[in-house]
């Protein structure tokens, strides 16, 4: 566990809001300058994930030595051209071997990971609209934060 890496999850999709925006600066710049946080993990497939991308690519304008991972849950193996795109809009990326062999569960590990490497996890997460009856895979990932005993920074 790292004190400066910070991950993200949330739903797929989310009520965009300005206050949500500017709360979400916020806590990222909070995280900057006061944790110094200089590691952030993406997921994909979610609202949530895409809008913290945009906003920490924004604050790297003004914080340049921060970074960008994208973990990958789907292909381990990457063509020089999807890994040359992927860096477009990140640092670096990588695929967890541990999620090799999970099948569906590839998405649920993979937080799992982003977790495990995260001192801070900055959550979307809202009960009344989460997926019923099945549990959400937001909900399962902020469960094992809370196990974990992550410093978990809820924006909803």
């Amino acid at each position: 566990m790292c004190k400066n890496i910070c991950c993200f999850f949330g739903h797929r999709t989310i009520n965009e809001t300005e206050e949500l925006k500017s709360k979400l600066i916020e806590i990222i710049e909070e995280l900057i300058v006061q944790k110094q946080v200089d590691t952030f993990l993406f997921g994909s497939r979610s609202c949530f994930n895409s809008l913290c991308l945009k906003i920490v690519t924004e604050i790297k304008e003004k914080y340049p030595h921060i970074k960008r991972v994208y973990v990958r849950a789907e292909y381990p193996y990457i063509s020089e051209y999807y890994k040359n795109y992927l860096l477009e809009s990140y640092e670096d990326t990588y695929y967890p071997e541990k999620i090799m062999s999970s099948g569906r569960a590839s998405y649920v590990e993979r937080n799992y990971e982003m977790i495990d490497k995260s001192h801070y996890c900055v959550v979307y997460y809202d009960e009344l609209n989460a997926p019923t009856p099945r549990k959400s895979g937001t909900k399962i990932a902020l469960d094992y934060a809370v196990k974990k005993c992550k410093n978990i920074i809820g924006v909803l």
